[in-house]
C-alpha cells in the first residue's frame, strides 16, 4: 500500500471511502432530515453548474426551490436550508474522521521530516554527535490556544474517534451506527461556553493524544539516538491558554484559572492512576508490589477524593518510581522494566502539571491597573512609590520599578482591573505551590511597545510577595509593524537594567520573547508580516547574544497562512543562523488543533515533523538570505505593504467587511467564550478588532484577502520593470521565500471568487470587489509563472486534492450563506425587521460553523 503515490493512496483511503460511506450516510432514515440526503446531491448540482454559468448564490437557490420543491413557503425553505446546513456539518465530521483514520497510510510515518529520517541522516553524514548534543538543550512547546475557531462539542470529538477507528478496521454495522448517531448529535452550542467550557474541550486532545504521542516520540529519541541512556531534557512541552489568557476576555475569573490548572492537574494524575493501576498487573514481585500500592493509593486521594492537602508532588513520585526501577534492574533481571521507563518518562514530561497555563493580559490594562495601585498605595500612606512616580519620565519609572518589592493586599485596590490582576498573579503562586513552578511561570504582557510595560508587570509581580528570586519569566509580545521594529531598543533598555538582568540570571540567562503573526499580517499584510518578523529575529537574536542571553522565540501563529499558519514546519526549517533557535515554541490553535494534532498519528507526526524542522535547519542545513535576496524582500515588503495599507485607508474597506461579510456574526456566535473585539463600542474600530473574526470573515467570503494581498502587487513592479529573473532565481534558492510564497498559494486555493461576483454589480461596493479580484488574479498569475506551475499547489497534490474535496462538500453551504447574507439586506433596505430577519440572520451564523471546520485552519 505505501509503495503506491501518496496522491493514489489518498484517492484510494479517502476519496473512495468518502464517497461510499457519504452514500450510507445520505440514506439513513433521520428525524428532522428524512428527504435531505436526497436533495443535498441535486443541491450541489445546482450549485456548482449555476456557478459555472456565473449565476449569483440567490439565483441558483431559488432555482432549486423551482426545479426540486413544488410552492414551498419561505418558511418550508428556510427549514429546509438549515437542515441543509446540518447535513452539511456532519458530512465534514465524516470527511475529518476518514482523513484521519487514513492518516498513517496516506502520509509516511517514518518519511522524510521524521525522527527516523533524521537519525538516519545524521548516520550516514557522521553526525549522531552532533544530533544528540542539539537535543540536549532543543525543545518544542506546543501552546494550545482555545479562539472562536473550534466549535466541535465533547460528544462529537467522541463521535469522530470513534468513526476513526471504525474506518481503520472496516466496521460498516459500527459505522453505519456511528453516522446514525452523528446525525442525531447536536452540534450548535445554545449558549455560548465559559473559558472553564473550553478548557475542558481542549484537555480532552491532552488526556486522549498529547499523553500517549509525546512519551512515544522521547521514548524513540532516548532508544534510537541516545542508545537508552537518560535524557535532560523533556524535549517537548505543552502549554495552555484557556482559562489564563486575559487578553479581551472578561470572563476569565481568578476562579476560572485556579479551576483550569487544577482541571490540568487532575486530569494528569488521573492518567498516572491507570497507567500504575496497569503496571501493578506487571510488577507482581516483592518490593515493587509495595512501592505502586502505596503511589496507587496516594493517587487515589488526590484523583478520586480531590484530596486538598499539598502533600504529594512530581519529585516525591519520581524518588518512588526510581526506588521501584533499583528493584527490578538488581533483584528481578530487569523484567519489564521498559514499561516502567516509560511511565518515569510520562511523570518527567508532564509533571503534576500536564501543560503549562501561561498568564496573558494586554500592556494598555496593565498601564491602567498599575496607575490605580501606585495611586491606591499612595492614599494608603503606603512609601513604596514616591509622590510624583506619575510624573516621572519613562526612564524614572523604570529605574524605580527595578527595586519594587511587597505583598500587596488585593483588598485595599479601588478599581476591580487593579484587583482582578493582582489577583491574578496570586493564583499563579498558588497554581505553583498546587502543580509544581511549571504549572504557572509565563506572564505574556500583549501588545507591548515599551520597556516600562515589562518593568511594570514585573514590578507587580514583584509586589505579590515572591520570596527571594521570582519563579516566573516576564514575556512581551510585539505585534504591530512598528512595535516590531522597536523590539530591539526596548530590549536593549531591559537587558541594561541591572535588576531586570539579575533575574534573567536567575532564569538560566533565558528571555522569551513572542511575535504575534495574526495582528502583525493584520496591520502590515501578508509581506510585511513574516519580513517584519524574520528581521525583528535577527535583530533580538544580535542584542540577545550581545548579552550572553539565550533568546527563546514564542509565535503567535493562527491556523492559516493569513495569520503564521500554513507549512509551519517548512518555515522553521527556513530559518538560517541569524536567528536563535534552540527552541521552537508556537500557539496551536481552533480547528487547527484537530486537524494537526487530533489524533495520535497526526500529533505524532506533526510533532515530529517540528522536532526535525529545528534538527535540519541547526545540523544538517543553514540557509542564509544574502545581501542580493536581502534588498528583493526588503523591497517586495515595501511594496506590498504600501499595496495593503492604500486598501485598507480605502473608505469602502471597514462597510465591506460590516455590510457584505460575516464579520458582525462572529461576534454572536456560541464558539467561543471571547469577544470578537477589544472595546465595547457598536461602531467597527479597526484597531480593536481581532484577528480571528477579520482572517476568518475574509474567509468565509472565499476571498482570503489576509493571505495574498500585496503579493502579486509587488511581483508585478519586478515584472514591469523585466526584472522577473532575478524573482525567480530568489525563490529557487531560498527556503525561507519559497515557503512563504508556497503558504500563500494555499490561501489563493482556498479562494473562489464565483461565490461573490455579483458584488462586481453592486452600485456601493462593485468597484471594491473588483479591487480584491484584481489582485488575486495578479497574485495568482505571477506566482504561477514564478513556480513554472500550471495550477496552483501543483507540487503538494495530496494538500490540493483534500482542499478541493472540502470545498466541494460546503459548496451548497456558502451558497446558502451568501443567500442568506442578499436576503438580509434586502429587508434591512425595505425595514423589514422582524423575525424573518432573525431567522436569515440565524442561518448566517449556522453557516459559520461548517465553513471554518471544512477549512481546517481558515481562522
Amino acid at each position: 500500500m505505501n509503495n503506491l503515490p501518496k496522491l493514489d493512496r489518498f484517492n484510494e483511503n479517502v476519496l473512495s471511502k468518502y464517497q461510499i460511506y457519504n452514500s450510507i450516510f445520505t440514506t439513513l432514515p433521520f428525524d428532522t432530515i428524512d428527504d435531505t440526503g436526497v436533495l443535498l446531491p441535486l443541491l450541489h448540482k445546482v450549485c456548482k453548474k449555476g456557478f459555472d454559468l456565473e449565476k449569483n448564490p440567490t439565483e441558483i437557490v431559488e432555482h432549486f426551490f423551482k426545479k426540486y420543491q413544488e410552492n414551498p413557503s419561505e418558511k418550508e425553505k428556510a427549514d429546509l436550508l438549515f437542515r441543509f446546513i446540518q447535513f452539511i456539518e456532519r458530512q465534514v465530521v465524516l470527511f475529518d474522521a476518514i482523513e484521519d483514520a487514513a492518516f498513517p497510510v496516506v502520509n509516511n510515518m517514518d518519511g522524510f521530516g521524521s525522527l527516523r529520517a533524521s537519525k538516519e541522516s545524521a548516520n550516514l553524514s557522521n553526525k549522531k554527535e552532533e544530533l544528540k548534543a542539539y537535543l540536549e538543550d532543543f525543545k518544542v512547546r506546543v501552546v494550545l490556544t482555545a479562539h472562536p475557531t473550534q466549535f466541535y462539542p465533547g460528544s462529537v470529538l467522541g463521535i469522530i474517534t470513534d468513526l476513526d477507528k471504525a474506518i481503520q478496521e472496516d466496521d460498516l454495522l459500527l459505522i453505519r451506527k456511528l453516522l446514525a448517531q452523528l446525525g442525531k448529535t447536536p452540534f450548535y452550542k445554545k449558549e455560548k461556553p465559559s473559558p472553564f467550557d473550553e478548557a475542558v474541550s481542549l484537555v480532552w486532545y491532552l488526556e486522549h493524544v498529547f499523553y500517549h504521542s509525546v512519551p512515544k516520540i522521547y521514548n524513540y529519541i532516548q532508544h534510537h539516538i541516545y542508545d537508552g541512556k537518560p535524557i535532560d531534557n523533556e524535549i517537548i512541552d505543552l502549554g495552555f491558554w484557556p482559562g489564563g489568557d486575559r487578553d479581551g476576555n472578561p470572563f476569565v475569573t481568578t476562579k476560572i484559572t485556579l479551576d483550569v490548572a487544577e482541571r490540568l492537574r487532575q486530569t494528569i494524575l488521573r492518567s498516572y492512576y491507570r497507567d500504575v493501576r496497569r503496571l501493578k498487573r506487571r510488577f507482581t514481585f516483592d518490593g515493587v508490589q509495595e512501592i505502586l500500592v502505596r503511589v496507587e493509593k496516594r493517587l487515589y486521594k488526590h484523583v478520586v477524593r480531590s484530596y486538598t492537602k499539598v502533600n504529594f508532588s512530581q519529585k516525591i513520585l519520581l524518588e518512588e518510581l526510581y526506588a521501584a526501577r533499583e528493584i527490578i534492574v538488581n533483584e528481578h533481571q530487569g523484567l519489564f522494566v521498559e514499561e516502567l521507563n516509560d511511565f518515569i518518562n510520562k511523570v518527567r514530561i508532564f509533571g503534576f502539571h500536564f501543560a503549562t497555563l501561561d498568564i496573558r493580559q494586554d500592556s494598555r490594562v496593565h498601564h491602567q491597573a498599575f496607575t490605580q495601585i501606585v495611586k491606591d498605595l499612595q492614599a494608603q500612606g503606603d512609601k513604596t512609590f514616591p509622590k510624583n512616580y506619575l510624573n516621572l519620565s519613562e526612564e524614572e519609572q523604570v529605574t524605580i520599578l527595578s527595586s519594587i518589592k511587597g505583598s500587596i493586599d488585593p483588598s485595599i485596590l479601588t478599581d476591580e482591573v487593579s484587583v482582578k490582576t493582582i489577583e491574578s498573579i496570586y493564583a499563579l503562586k498558588t497554581i505553583q505551590q498546587r502543580n509544581g513552578e511549571r504549572g504557572a511561570n509565563r506572564y505574556i504582557i500583549s501588545n507591548n511597545q515599551t520597556a516600562l510595560n515589562v518593568m511594570e508587570t514585573f514590578a507587580m509581580l514583584n509586589l505579590c510577595g515572591f520570596e527571594n528570586e521570582l519563579p516566573v519569566d516576564v514575556i512581551p509580545l510585539f505585534e504591530t509593524v512598528e512595535d516590531l521594529i522597536n523590539a530591539e531598543d526596548v530590549m536593549r533598555t531591559l537587558y541594561s537594567n541591572k535588576t531586570y538582568r539579575y533575574h534573567l540570571s536567575k532564569r538560566k540567562n533565558k528571555q522569551t520573547i513572542m511575535l504575534g503573526f495574526s495582528d502583525g499580517t493584520k496591520d502590515g499584510g501578508y509581506l510585511m508580516a513574516n519580513w517584519g518578523i524574520f528581521k525583528a529575529k535577527e535583530a533580538l537574536t544580535r542584542i540577545s547574544r550581545e548579552f550572553d542571553i539565550e533568546v527563546i522565540f514564542f509565535d503567535g501563529r493562527g491556523g492559516p497562512p493569513a495569520r503564521g499558519g500554513g507549512k509551519s514546519h517548512q518555515f522553521y526549517a527556513s530559518l538560517g543562523p541569524t536567528i536563535e533557535n534552540k527552541e521552537i515554541q508556537l500557539t496551536i490553535q481552533g480547528q487547527t488543533i484537530s486537524s494537526n494534532f487530533g489524533t495520535k498519528n497526526s500529533s505524532q507526526y506533526n510533532l515530529e515533523q517540528l522536532l526535525s524542522s529545528g534538527i535540519k535547519n541547526d545540523v544538517f542545513t543553514k540557509d542564509q538570505l544574502n545581501d542580493t535576496h536581502r534588498e528583493l524582500i526588503e523591497d517586495m515588503a515595501a511594496t506590498s505593504y504600501q499595496a495593503y495599507v492604500d486598501f485598507k485607508k480605502h473608505p469602502k474597506f471597514l462597510p465591506y467587511l460590516e455590510k457584505m461579510s460575516t464579520l458582525k456574526y462572529y461576534a454572536k456566535t456560541n464558539i467561543g467564550s471571547r469577544p470578537s473585539k477589544r472595546s465595547n463600542s457598536d461602531t467597527l474600530d479597526f484597531s480593536q478588532l481581532r484577528a480571528i473574526p477579520f482572517v476568518g470573515s475574509w474567509s468565509q467570503l472565499k476571498q482570503n484577502v489576509p493571505g495574498f494581498f500585496g503579493v502579486g502587487t509587488a511581483l508585478k513592479k519586478y515584472e514591469d520593470a523585466g526584472r522577473f529573473d532575478e524573482v525567480i532565481e530568489f525563490y529557487n534558492a531560498s527556503d525561507f521565500f519559497r515557503t512563504l510564497l508556497e503558504n500563500s498559494m494555499m490561501s489563493l486555493t482556498k479562494s473562489f471568487f464565483g461565490l461573490t461576483a455579483y458584488m462586481a454589480d453592486d452600485p456601493e461596493f462593485g468597484e471594491f470587489w473588483k479591487l480584491i479580484f484584481a489582485e488575486y488574479e495578479t497574485t495568482k498569475r505571477l506566482l504561477l509563472k514564478l513556480t513554472g506551475h500550471s495550477e496552483l499547489m501543483e507540487n503538494f497534490p495530496v494538500g490540493k486534492a483534500s482542499i478541493e474535496v472540502r470545498e466541494q462538500i460546503v459548496l451548497p453551504l456558502l451558497t446558502i450563506q451568501q443567500y442568506a447574507l442578499k436576503k438580509i439586506q434586502e429587508l434591512q433596505k425595505s425595514e423589514r425587521k422582524g423575525k424573518e430577519i432573525e431567522i436569515y440572520e440565524k442561518m448566517v451564523m449556522r453557516s459559520l460553523f461548517g465553513n471554518i471546520n471544512a477549512s481546517r485552519n481558515s481562522a
